[in-house]
């Protein structure tokens, strides 16, 4: 029998959530959640649109033990500098670029059939490749010091917009505008959306603009309920301004 993969602990991501970002975010974010989740719209469960301060990029999974590795994974992510990094994410440029600004746009669905999602996202606006070539440099740091889940699959940047999981048995089922009321099914398992005119009315929203990146951080796997709007934010361990 092959050896259970470890259990992931923390996360290595990019924060979107920041005094420039808030802003947008919260209007964006809260005029999405009153559309989709309203009977006369998509009637999407609230409990599956994620709150504000949970949003951010995930740069790769850790399993990380508390004490030794935790503290190793902080040093080195507080001993990066990531302008050096950026520099060499951006070659072609003539000088070397001193900022990384992000934009959000779009929804997508995480499953290959729509009709059947449990996860959307929100992309990156990524045209010269310039943002995943950063991240990469940033992953690659961790996953030489071994201090990283090693995944095959290619870095997918993405920001969490709706995730099924977290509906609460017996929460009303969403639907869609091909039927309302269709569309929500269990099956006996993860609560599954028709997602496909929810993607339609959204693959041009901009949920964010021009923010520069402040902070990369590794944070705790689980996120934590507070105060005010965020909602809901995960714990960070440690973080390094960019």
């Amino acid at each position: 029998m092959a050896p259970r993969p470890p259990a992931f602990t923390h996360f290595l991501c990019l924060k979107l959530v920041t005094p420039t970002s808030r802003p947008q975010l919260a209007s964006s974010l809260g005029a999405f959640k009153a559309d989709v989740t309203s009977p006369t719209s998509f009637g999407i469960p609230p409990d599956a649109i994620r709150p504000l301060g949970t949003l951010h990029l995930t740069l790769g999974m850790m399993s990380l033990a508390p004490d030794e590795a935790l503290d190793r994974a902080g040093a080195l992510l507080r001993g990066l500098k990531p302008r050096k990094v950026l520099a060499r994410a951006a070659p072609k440029a003539k000088t070397a670029p001193t900022s990384l600004e992000l934009t959000l746009r779009g929804l997508h669905s995480m499953q290959p059939n729509a009709e059947k999602a449990t996860v959307l996202y929100a992309p990156p606006d990524d045209p010269e490749g310039v943002l995943r070539t950063f991240c990469e440099g940033i992953r690659g740091e961790f996953l030489e010091a071994g201090l990283m889940v090693q995944d095959e699959r290619p870095l997918l940047l993405h920001a969490t917009i709706v995730n099924t999981i977290y509906v609460k048995t017996g929460a009303p089922r969403g639907g869609g505008s091909r039927g309302r009321g269709r569309g929500g099914h269990r099956g006996g398992g993860r609560l599954t959306i028709d997602a496909r005119d929810v993607l339609g009315r959204y693959e041009d929203y901009v949920w964010m603009e021009g923010v520069p990146l402040e902070k990369i951080a590794i944070c705790r796997m689980g996120a934590k309920a507070v105060d005010g709007e965020d909602e809901a934010a995960y714990v960070v361990e440690a973080e390094v301004d960019f």
